[in-house]
């Protein structure tokens, strides 16, 4: 048995999920996949957060998680002025160029402790992401936007990152609306819900 499996390692975790992506084909989603994964590491990329600064990417099937390690160069504040821009940007240019496999996202940030054993990683912060990412607030987000992706981010991330309007993040352009279950523990996330402010630039309105 593989004792550190039961050691919990501090990571910050982004969750995405396609849109709609039963309504494709099989053919069509293996394409989906391969898109997905290749655009997820050049948003990563755009913040500095190279394949060194994360574990391997946890496959969800249509979507995936990305679990990244501490690193003072790395703040969390980069996932959101930076990281999430980027994956929009990248989903709209890959429309562009293959209109075919054109693919909207709902994503989440959350961060926690994650647990890994020999078959992937788990433990309760990777519930709450996982259980950010599909709720139907996101989902009825994405269906009434435009935008290539929709976000929510975790009562965590809110309380210790945007509510202090760091550079680059408008506190104001998120709003308390998401609400979940795991176990009997009732939590609550965040939406960003930006267009009711002024044009944004990066996650800033």
């Amino acid at each position: 048995m593989d004792i550190s499996a039961d050691l919990p390692r501090h990571r910050a975790i982004v969750a995405v999920d396609i849109e709609a992506s039963t309504d494709r084909t099989n053919s069509v989603r293996t394409q989906l996949r391969i898109a997905l994964f290749e655009l997820l590491d050049e948003a990563l990329a755009a913040g500095g957060i190279g394949r060194k600064h994360r574990d391997p990417f946890v496959d969800r099937g249509d979507g995936a998680l990305c679990l990244i390690r501490p690193h003072d160069q790395l703040p969390k504040t980069l996932l959101l002025t930076t990281v999430v821009p980027a994956l929009a940007e990248l989903l709209a240019g890959h429309a562009g160029s293959r209109p075919e496999l054109a693919f909207r996202l709902r994503v989440a940030v959350h961060a926690g402790e994650v647990h890994r054993d020999a078959r992937a990683s788990y433990g309760e912060d990777v519930d709450i992401a996982c259980r950010l990412v599909d709720s139907q607030e996101l989902r009825r987000r994405l269906g009434q936007t435009a935008d290539w992706l929709a976000l929510a981010v975790s009562q965590e991330i809110h309380r210790s990152v945007v509510r202090h309007g760091y550079p680059g993040i408008d506190r104001s352009a998120f709003t308390r609306a998401v609400h979940f279950k795991l176990g009997d523990e009732r939590l609550r996330g965040w939406l960003y819900t930006p267009e009711t402010r002024a044009p944004r630039q990066g996650m800033t309105a």
